[in-house]
């Protein structure tokens, strides 16, 4: 979606359509608020008479069209509520309204009056970032398979700054150009986590980081599963054996560029993603009711890859290591089973009592070879890994368990900045004791029906050393599936949303 700034006010663009943010002082709003003031001269009194009928309120989420004298362009009108609840958030939601409702209406021009959306602390860079978010994120649309072509939305934006301001300043402009490189990213993930697994194999994903790397500064390295045998990956390895799609551990490597001329990065990240293709379960099959949705159990991976790509195209002053374990869990003769033991990168031994516990036996590989092999000053990874995080969370707010307060002071400040919710949870000794194994090091599954999450956790926690690590279990929070639709963000459409991309961008952006 383009973006581009003017001076003067919405109306003044030529745009179809002209954008005005009503936010309400409070339940004695009787006469039509000021910001509409203009707009209904030029309507001829039509906004005041409509306001006066109730027709529209200034509810959030409400969107309201007028038409301009000759019917050609419309004022077009997007309650954010009341004043005590606006946020940056309200003005992300109020763009993901826009996108769908405003789909096939004819405006694909919009003006917006950006004083109408500051208000208090938020200043008009950061509401044309957030509301670039919204409209962007909520017209996406997943269409590879489709035959009929889509409604036509709006493909540019005009920020208009309001009556005697002047043109944007170079600090407005880096801000939303920004915002639209790390935009690109989630879409383009968007379309790579919605594929199938017919499609999406892990020899597909790992061509897909190949092509990402063409033109960018980026290093990949793609480990085959002969050279993941050689490693003693076996963590990987046993979960994919029962596919006739072998697995692949993915390395992307940034290497930053210097914080200061003659210098180096200031620190280095690694950010690590499950990659489940296709999740049946394993031996310990799933049930069949939206087993379909198991595509996504790639997800914290393909997060990984986006968030690398964006990365990429800022050019941040920070090392990133992106680290993604394909495989495809499969029941077959050359499943790994319950009862196995397996040994995986860094020598601790596995014991599996549930082949559907399998991301965490991937992610064990993962964890252990990047702080090896990277020495990193932090590690963030990402997965769908448990049921119990959408019980205990729902399918707004991911899961942050962490062994470091400072890791997660900053992964919360990023998460409030972006909306994209975060909860810690606390991983305690017992949960500790709880992993641990008669036979092995630790089990991959305490098959009790308690602390799930933060059992899991716990497990994973075993493969960092003590390197400072968090985790954010994203199992509720990837991708809207036929249950929790209803509750999504209005930006984020059915199917794969690319939770992660940009809470990650903006840690990584402030940790450099």
């Amino acid at each position: 979606m383009d973006a581009s700034f003017e001076g003067g006010g919405a109306l003044d663009t030529g745009a179809d359509g002209a954008l005005y943010a009503l936010v309400l002082a409070g339940e004695k709003d009787v006469k039509l608020p000021a910001v509409l003031a203009l707009a209904d001269r030029e309507t001829g009194g039509l906004l005041s008479a409509a306001w006066a009928r109730k027709e529209f309120t200034g509810k959030k989420g409400e969107v309201s069209l007028f038409p301009l004298p000759g019917g050609a362009r419309r004022i077009v009108v997007v309650g954010l509520g009341k004043a005590e609840s606006f946020s940056l958030e309200a003005v992300r939601r109020a763009g993901g309204y826009l996108a769908k409702q405003l789909k096939g209406k004819g405006i694909v021009h919009l003006a917006v009056e950006l004083p109408s959306f500051t208000r208090g602390k938020l200043d008009g860079a950061e509401a044309a970032a957030a509301l670039l978010d919204g409209l962007t994120l909520g017209a996406y649309e997943f269409r590879r398979y489709k035959a009929d072509k889509p409604a036509e939305g709006i493909s540019q934006v005009i920020f208009a700054r309001g009556k005697g301001a002047k043109a944007a300043p170079a600090s407005f402009r880096a801000l939303v150009d920004r915002e639209r490189k790390v935009l690109d990213a989630v879409l383009w993930a968007r379309d790579i986590g919605n594929l199938p697994a017919d499609v999406a194999t892990p020899e597909f994903m790992a061509q897909q980081a190949l092509e990402l790397a063409k033109g960018r500064p980026l290093k990949v390295t793609v480990l085959d599963e002969a050279r993941l045998r050689e490693l003693g990956c076996g963590g990987i390895l046993a979960v994919g054996q029962g596919s006739h799609h072998p697995p692949r551990m993915v390395l992307m490597e940034y290497a930053g560029k210097p914080a200061t001329r003659g210098g180096r990065p200031k620190a280095t990240v690694a950010i690590v993603g499950k990659g489940i293709t296709f999740d049946s379960g394993g031996i310990s099959l799933k049930p069949a009711l939206n087993m379909g949705e198991m595509k996504f159990d790639k997800s914290g991976a393909v997060a990984v890859l986006g968030t690398m790509r964006a990365v990429a195209d800022l050019g941040l002053p920070v090392r990133v290591i992106g680290v993604m374990g394909f495989a495809e869990n499969l029941p077959g003769g050359g499943s790994y089973r319950p009862g196995d033991v397996v040994r995986a990168f860094n020598g601790k031994t596995i014991e599996v009592l549930n082949t559907d516990a399998e991301g965490r036996v991937v992610l064990s590989d993962a964890l252990s070879y990047v702080t090896k092999t990277y020495s990193p000053d932090e590690v963030v990874d990402l997965a769908t890994l448990t049921g119990a995080c959408v019980v205990a969370l729902g399918v707004d707010t991911a899961g942050l368990m962490s062994t470091s307060d400072a890791l997660s002071t900053r992964l919360l400040s990023a998460s409030a900045a972006t909306g994209e919710r975060l909860w810690r949870m606390p991983i305690t000794e017992t949960h500790h004791e709880m992993v641990k194994s008669d036979i092995a090091d630790v089990k991959n599954s305490v098959e009790i029906p308690v602390a799930g999450a933060l059992t899991a956790a716990a497990f994973l926690s075993q493969f960092v050393g003590d390197t400072p690590w968090a985790h954010l279990d994203i199992a509720g929070t990837a991708y809207v599936g036929k249950t929790g639709g209803s509750f999504a963000a209005p930006y984020t459409p059915p199917g794969y949303g690319a939770f992660g991309i940009r809470l990650l961008c903006q840690y990584l952006s402030r940790r450099a």
